[in-house]
């Protein structure tokens, strides 16, 4: 049986006059595309240009809901108490999903962003509160984030299908937490160094998915030979969702 692979990349990040990354061609690697839904970034014109995208390509549409924070990227810890948190996810996924339904297709998972992403990792009372809000909209979705968080309990006890996942673009601590951006070697850029670290997390049984960012600088360059990769290596990238 060959080794099957998820591959999900961050998109629809542009903001009105702001363009962040060339979704157009980022979507052509990816078989999932986590897709703002307008807090942290996005708005309504290209959320429907990103589901477009996605039916077009064949890709499984994500929701990237983050904290209500523009002006920050979604990258500052915010005080939201957690129904406040599940709340503002319901208002994101529902966005989004309308727009999917327009187009004929639907969201099939949900991935948190920035800060947002690494609270629901470690704070067991968000975590609940925000699987029960995703099971409650439609215990179908599945749930992407980081192995052993407290997101994936919460996800097991709600009853929806958890996905792991694991970074191409960025650096690991030893107790594999993610290196604070920022800090000296946050950030992978390089293409080569990407598409090894995607080989070799491919065929780990604890990971799903493999994750780089739309925004990271180079993004196109890495998504292709992360993809080159994969294929040299005989592994099928493929949807988890």
């Amino acid at each position: 049986m060959p080794v099957r692979i998820d591959l999900n990349c961050d998109l629809g990040e542009s903001f009105g006059a702001w363009r962040l990354a060339d979704d157009a061609a980022l979507f052509e690697v990816v078989s999932s595309a986590n897709v703002a839904c307008g807090f942290h970034a996005g708005d309504p014109v290209v959320m429907r240009s990103s589901v477009a995208l996605a039916v077009a390509h064949g890709v499984a549409l994500g929701a990237h809901p983050g904290y209500r924070d523009l002006a920050g990227f979604g990258r500052r810890a915010l005080a939201a108490a957690p129904d406040e948190l599940a709340a503002e996810l319901l208002y994101q996924l529902g966005a989004l999903d309308g727009i999917a339904r327009a187009a004929g297709t639907r969201v099939r998972y949900v991935k948190a962003h920035g800060a947002l992403y690494h609270r629901l990792g470690a704070d067991e009372e968000a975590a609940r509160a925000y699987a029960a809000a995703v099971a409650a909209y439609d215990p179908a979705l599945s749930l992407l984030g980081m192995a052993g968080s407290a997101l994936e309990r919460a996800s097991d006890a709600s009853g929806l299908r958890f996905a792991r996942e694991a970074f191409v673009d960025r650096g690991i601590l030893p107790d594999g937490s993610l290196v604070p951006r920022g800090e000296p070697g946050a950030i992978v850029t390089d293409p080569s160094v990407a598409a090894a670290r995607a080989v070799e997390l491919a065929g780990r049984a604890d990971v799903d998915s493999l994750c780089f960012h739309g925004d990271t600088p180079g993004a196109i360059g890495i998504g292709r030979a992360v993809r080159e990769a994969l294929d040299a290596a005989g592994v099928v990238v493929e949807p988890f969702a």
